[in-house]
């Protein structure tokens, strides 16, 4: 539940924000992506998985991608995508095989438990992603979903340069 915050303070009545955040894009985002990611870790903990780890290994999950691959695609600085590849690593989740084209580089390789898990969590995902949504009438559900596809592809990430 949001708190109203005024100039005495805080309420604790509900309140969507107060009015110069009501339109701040990036304040309406940031709360509805933490609100999200709240309801995902709650779904996908049963499953021992976080979001990110699902990010990897969904993304992984049926090409052939580097680490650096992966991490550029989900927007993971390198040190958290070796950090989530470990953990997926040691959970016999996915494994780092060398690349046919650069021995250098490593390939993400999911496996069959791997592959198991991005099922279950997937149908998780749907259920949370469709209550959430629920909320809205379905025109509003179908232009958020289109509108925020647009910025992400349109708007190049910066987060892991």
């Amino acid at each position: 539940m949001a708190t109203k915050v005024t100039d005495a303070g805080t309420d604790s009545a509900p309140a969507v924000a107060t009015d110069c955040l009501s339109n701040n894009l990036g304040w309406l985002l940031d709360r509805a992506g933490n609100v999200l990611a709240a309801e995902f870790a709650l779904a996908l903990e049963p499953l021992g998985l976080s979001s990110r780890r699902y990010c990897v290994l969904a993304t992984a999950l049926g090409q052939a991608r580097t680490q650096i691959e992966l991490a550029n695609l989900i927007g993971l600085d390198k040190t958290t995508m070796v950090a989530t590849v470990d953990a997926l690593e040691d959970a016999g989740l996915a494994e780092r095989c060398p690349s046919s084209l650069d021995r250098r580089a490593r390939v993400i390789t999911v496996t069959k438990a791997g592959e198991e898990k991005v099922g279950e969590a997937r149908k998780l995902i749907e259920q949370v992603q469709a209550d959430v949504l629920a909320r809205l009438p379905a025109r509003e559900r179908e232009a958020l979903l289109s509108g925020l596809s647009r910025l992400v592809a349109e708007c190049p990430s910066r987060s892991n340069e």
